[in-house]
C-alpha cells in the first residue's frame, strides 16, 4: 500500500489537467510553426479511425525540443479537434526539472510514463502517444538519424497486449536536422559522477550529448534548445495488430519479444520509405 500512495502521490500523477480551451489557444501558434517554420508535409493520416482508441509510437529527434512531436500533436489535433482525447507520455523526471513547463504540458495531455498513466488513459477511451527511446532517441547522433531507437524500452508492447489496443507507428524525417547531435560523452561525464561532481537536479541523464544548435552553438548535454527551421515530414503508418492479446500475452517473454521486433522492423522499413520518398 506504501508503494501506491508513493506513485500516485507523484507530481502529475492525474489525467484531470487536460485543458481544451488550452490547447485551442495554442493552435494558432503551432499553426505558424506547422506552416512556416518547419513547412510540415504530412500523410497517412487514414491510417487512424475516426474513434476509438490506439497507442501511437513514435521515434523522433531534434532534443529536447522534439518538434516533430509537437507537430505530430497540431496535427492530431487540426484533425480531430481538441475534444478527442490523447495523451503523450513524459519522463516524469520533467516535473522535477521544470515543474512550470510541466505543468503547462499537463494542460495539453502529457502524464507522466508510467503503465498505471497509460493505462488510466485507455480507460477512459483516450488514444496515448509514447516515444519509447526517450532521451536516447530524441539525442541519438546524427550519423543514426534514419534508424528507429526503441532503447530496448518495452513497456509499450506489453501495454498495447494488455488493453488489446492496435499501435499506430508515427515517424518523421527533418527533425534530426533541427539540432545536429555530434556525439555522446555519456561515460566520460559518468566518470566525473563517480568522482563527486553531481548529476543536474540529481538526475542521471543517460545521455551527455555534444551537439551544434541553437542557442549554444556548441552544446554540451541535454539542454534545451530552440530547433533550427528545417522543414519536417511526418507520416501515420498501418495500424499494427498482434495475434494475440491479454494479460497471459503481455507475459509472454518471448511473445513480447517477437512482438517488439516486429514493430521495430515495420517502423525501420516505414522510415526507409519515407527517406527515400523525402530524397524523390
Amino acid at each position: 500500500m506504501s508503494n501506491q500512495n508513493s506513485t500516485t502521490s507523484l507530481p502529475g500523477w492525474t489525467i484531470t489537467t487536460r485543458e481544451p480551451e488550452f490547447i485551442e489557444s495554442l493552435m494558432p501558434i503551432w499553426e505558424w510553426f506547422y506552416r512556416h517554420y518547419f513547412r510540415v508535409q504530412t500523410s497517412g493520416w487514414h491510417h487512424i479511425p475516426k474513434d476509438g482508441k490506439v497507442l501511437l509510437v513514435g521515434s523522433h529527434n531534434g532534443g529536447m525540443a522534439s518538434p516533430d512531436l509537437h507537430m505530430m500533436v497540431y496535427d492530431w489535433f487540426r484533425r480531430f479537434g481538441t475534444q478527442r482525447l490523447v495523451y503523450g507520455l513524459m519522463h516524469p523526471s520533467a516535473w522535477k526539472v521544470s515543474p512550470s513547463i510541466a505543468s503547462l504540458a499537463q494542460k495539453v495531455g502529457a502524464i507522466p510514463a508510467h503503465p498505471k498513466m497509460a493505462s488510466a488513459a485507455f480507460d477512459i477511451g483516450a488514444s496515448v502517444l509514447v516515444y519509447p527511446g526517450g532521451q536516447y532517441d530524441m539525442f541519438r547522433p546524427h550519423n543514426q538519424r534514419y534508424k528507429i531507437q526503441f532503447a530496448g524500452h518495452k513497456g509499450f508492447i506489453k501495454l498495447a497486449l494488455k488493453k488489446s489496443v492496435p499501435i499506430i507507428p508515427v515517424i518523421s524525417v527533418g527533425a534530426h536536422d533541427t539540432l545536429i547531435v555530434l556525439g555522446d560523452c555519456y561515460e566520460q561525464a559518468k566518470q566525473l559522477n563517480e568522482w563527486g561532481v553531481p548529476w543536474l537536479y540529481q538526475i542521471d541523464p543517460g545521455v551527455f550529448p555534444i551537439y551544434l544548435g541553437l542557442p549554444w552553438g556548441l552544446g554540451i548535454g541535454p539542454l534545451p534548445n530552440f530547433p533550427l527551421p528545417v522543414q519536417i515530414h511526418t507520416r501515420v503508418c498501418a495500424p499494427i495488430v498482434f495475434e494475440r492479446y491479454g494479460t497471459q500475452a503481455a507475459h509472454d517473454r518471448e511473445y513480447v519479444d517477437a512482438c517488439y521486433d516486429l514493430v521495430y522492423m515495420q517502423m525501420q522499413r516505414e522510415l526507409d520509405f519515407l527517406v527515400r520518398d523525402v530524397a524523390m
